[in-house]
């Protein structure tokens, strides 16, 4: 029997009583990262032997684990946080696994897309789409089926990346709001609302999901004039310099520009 096996995200806690008598009576647990991997066992004291899988080793140990679950062998794959499979290395040996009708068994633990979504509170769909090619052709290539989509988007993102990945989608997706989930179960644990050209300014060191509003028709801007454009902000409560944002992106000029105009426009009071 091949078991998947969600593991901790964060909190060494998340992890069900299933997984740990999975792991504790497999023959072989393979793991993306024993040393990742041994802090987590050590804590529960599975002394099962481990192997590597990895995604540069992908081939070669799925057919190391097929034949051991030929030989009546019970393996449990795990990966260093969350579900295999979901932006983690495991599709390769489900795949073969199932092409040579072996028994599968999922045994589901914390993941990191949905604790995000359910932690911004998103009530609708979602599309997800996980981490982003480092190439900017590769990224925008991946991207372009979802442009229109009016299901949030959501991604993760290496601390690395903070910069680059919002500049990317605001460059392909336009303005939409983005809410950046840090560090999820763990002491950081944080929610920052912003929008993509706004991008994330905080504390950068940990891991992140990033959760992007969808596509939402836009109004035709064009029949009103920049200074009506403005006061349709104000009028709903935005503050000037906000206004002055939103109306220099939808309307693609710089923002100096439209402060020129807004600068004699009273704030609603």
């Amino acid at each position: 029997m091949l078991y998947l096996v969600g593991t901790p995200i964060g909190n060494m806690q998340d992890v069900t009583l299933r997984s740990l008598d999975v792991l504790k009576k497999v023959h072989v647990i393979a793991c993306e990262d024993t040393r990742r991997s041994a802090p987590f066992l050590n804590f529960y004291d599975i002394h099962t032997p481990l192997i590597s899988y990895h995604k540069f080793n992908e081939k070669e140990q799925s057919a190391n684990i097929l034949e051991m679950l030929r030989a009546g062998k019970d393996v449990a794959l795990i990966t260093d946080a969350g579900m295999p499979c979901i932006s983690d290395p495991g599709a390769v040996v489900v795949k073969e696994a199932r092409k040579n009708g072996l028994e599968i068994q999922v045994v589901p633990g914390p993941s990191a897309v949905v604790s995000a979504v359910s932690l911004v509170g998103l009530d609708t769909g979602y599309v997800f789409i996980g981490f982003l090619p480092d190439k900017k052709g590769e990224a925008k290539q991946k991207l372009a089926p979802f442009v229109y989509s009016p299901l949030p988007l959501v991604f993760y993102c290496g601390c690395h990346d903070l910069d680059k990945v919002p500049e990317l989608l605001y460059e392909v997706l336009g303005e939409r709001d983005m809410a950046v989930v840090k560090e999820l179960t763990k002491m950081h644990e944080t929610v920052t609302e912003t929008t993509l050209s706004q991008g994330y300014d905080g504390d950068t060191r940990g891991e992140f999901v990033l959760v992007v509003s969808g596509y939402v028709e836009k109004e035709d801007w064009s029949k009103l004039t920049v200074e009506d454009h403005i006061k349709s902000y104000l009028n709903l409560g935005v503050s000037k310099k906000e206004a002055v944002k939103k109306v220099a992106a939808e309307r693609n000029v710089k923002k100096d520009e439209i402060y020129k105009i807004a600068i004699n426009i009273k704030e609603k009071q």
